[in-house]
């Protein structure tokens, strides 16, 4: 048979050279509500019924049926290049995808499209996102796939239409909301404001906004980065000030807040529940003021100079002005108590003078504010000079250990056995996300990069289809999350399974599991990585839910 068909989870990269697989049926264990995914894998051999070969590729397409009122999403699974892994090829396989596949093409984005030329020699895929009916019954259901070539002579190359079976068990389980842990990923205004040419917030801007919001929120998460002026990060960026900025006396501000009104309301339109605001001062050691504009920044002109040191009096007297007039907006708005504030980002040892000298005087100006930063040394919890420190995944334990409430993060690092969510990192072992921040009382989880499409510490854009590590010697597949659409955000393999990792989160919390019962769960480095694990442990949450839910039910 020249084209080979069959099913796969959504837990398999499939790359370019990947062998053809066998499996016609595929089992899957759900909750009542529960959003899942799935894999159709082809690969065509080139072969006549005769034994001859072509070279030309045919055209096939998919489709799926199942159940009344469910939903069912089809993308194609596309490629990008990867010049070649981004940890040793010494670690073990669990830790490692794509080993001898990469220098290669790795399998990430995933275009709404149903269809495609399938090319001799090579294994292709298409990706199934199903969400069931509201209020589906438990029991057993099938999604039959169906898998159509369209060219001519197709009985003779071997490619008559086939169906193949998904048998789903839903289980009397419904999760709920996910409480009490907020997720957040840094989102670029700028990178929309160049991709798709706007000038400056304009209908353009609008009119695309909300397609990434609604995406960011249909992923789990729930927090918003907003542009109230333009975030102080890697290097001096496009102005996104969303505040309006207008200059009435030496000294003196008045201030427009609409289209900061307009953005928040935009966010929760599309379900941002909570938000983080800007950082005061500049990354990497709270040094100086960050650039502000007259008005929004369209012809750039600074209200100080650029390096203007923190503490110094003309900034002092505009924060002095302007965060009283936040706070007064953010009670207006309903935002006091959903909000986090930000001083610097990455603050190391050596800045904690600085940073408390920073800390202080903000302190004196806003003694409202809740702030929050990515710091990794404990000393900043400890001297209380955060209220919520967000620590890399290697020390975020040692907050826990000590007491301290706090998020975590992972970004470039740590690699190698430590949880990442990179362009070969094993989708088991990113779909083990949610396991492992539900094992430790985590308050949240930030990471620095949804859309970040530049060159570092540039104005230049980047392909995200071609270049996906936009800085030298960092990894591939940190930067991004999602690719730029025509009329919003392509998703990438990666996002998905997160977003599944934080359902699972959300399936533990309803469950009422007891975060210290999952022993292998030891820390972030040392977890079960495989899919056979995930696959077993949830179907054993499944049925247990289900029975405790059936005996309450039976003694009421």
């Amino acid at each position: 048979m020249a084209i080979q068909t069959w099913l796969s989870s959504s837990l398999v990269r499939h790359f370019p050279s990947t062998p053809a697989g066998g499996a016609q049926t595929l089992a899957v264990d759900v909750a009542r509500n529960e959003r899942f995914s799935f894999q159709l894998a082809l690969h065509d051999d080139g072969r006549f019924g005769r034994g001859e070969k072509r070279d030309e590729p045919l055209n096939v397409a998919v489709s799926a049926a199942g159940p009344r009122n469910w939903r069912i999403r089809i993308r194609r699974v596309g490629y990008v290049p990867m010049l070649h892994q981004n940890t040793s090829r010494a670690e073990e396989e669990s830790d490692l995808d794509g080993i001898g596949k990469i220098p290669g093409y790795v399998p990430d984005p995933l275009f709404d499209e149903t269809a495609m030329m399938l090319p001799v020699d090579e294994t292709h895929a298409f990706w199934f996102t199903v969400v069931p009916a509201p209020g589906a019954r438990p029991g057993n259901y099938t999604l039959t796939v169906n898998f159509v070539p369209a060219k001519f002579r197709i009985a003779a190359a071997g490619a008559a239409p086939r169906k193949l079976a998904v048998r789903v068990t839903v289980h009397d389980v419904v999760i709920a909301k996910r409480k009490r842990f907020s997720v957040s990923h840094w989102f670029y205004n700028d990178a929309l404001l160049d991709y798709y040419r706007c000038a400056g917030f304009d209908k353009t801007f609008w009119r695309i906004l909300p397609a990434y919001l609604e995406d960011v929120v249909e992923h789990g998460q729930d927090m918003l980065y907003v542009p109230l002026f333009t975030p102080p990060l890697d290097g001096v960026k496009r102005p996104t000030q969303l505040l309006r900025i207008r200059q009435t006396g030496k000294g003196t501000y008045a201030f427009d807040w609409s289209d900061v009104r307009a953005y928040i309301r935009c966010a929760k339109r599309a379900g941002v529940r909570y938000f983080e605001w800007p950082h005061l001062f500049t990354q990497w050691g709270a040094t100086y003021a960050p650039r502000l504009y007259h008005g929004q920044g369209a012809d750039e002109k600074l209200l100080w100079k650029p390096e203007t040191a923190a503490t110094a009096p003309v900034y002092r007297r505009f924060l002095s002005q302007l965060l009283p007039a936040l706070h007064r907006f953010m009670t207006t708005e309903g935002l006091l108590e959903r909000s986090v504030f930000h001083l610097s980002d990455e603050p190391h040892g050596e800045h904690r003078t600085q940073y408390g000298r920073v800390r202080e005087m903000v302190r004196e100006l806003a003694p409202w504010m809740r702030l929050m930063d990515a710091v990794s040394d404990v000393e900043f919890a400890r001297e209380k000079l955060t209220d919520l420190p967000v620590a890399i995944i290697e020390t975020a334990p040692n907050f826990i250990k000590e007491g301290i409430p706090a998020w975590c993060y992972f970004c470039c690092g740590p690699r190698g056995r430590f949880l990442n969510r990179l362009l070969d990192t094993p989708l088991a072992k990113i779909r083990m996300s949610g396991w492992l921040f539900y094992r430790w009382p985590f308050l949240g989880f930030m990471h620095w990069g949804y859309n970040y499409w530049y060159q570092h510490k540039t104005r230049r854009l980047i392909d995200p289809f071609t270049v996906q590590m936009p800085f030298p010697g960092l990894p591939y597949g940190d930067a991004f999350l999602v690719y730029p659409g025509v009329a919003g955000p392509i998703d990438s393999i990666r996002w998905e399974i997160f977003a599944e990792s934080l359902q699972d989160y959300a399936l533990l919390q309803t469950l009422a599991c007891d975060p210290e019962s999952f022993r292998e769960l030891k820390s972030f480095e040392d977890f079960p990585k495989s899919e056979s694990w995930i696959r077993r442990t949830r179907r054993s949450l499944l049925v247990s839910g289900a029975s405790k839910r059936k005996s309450r039910s039976t003694r009421q």
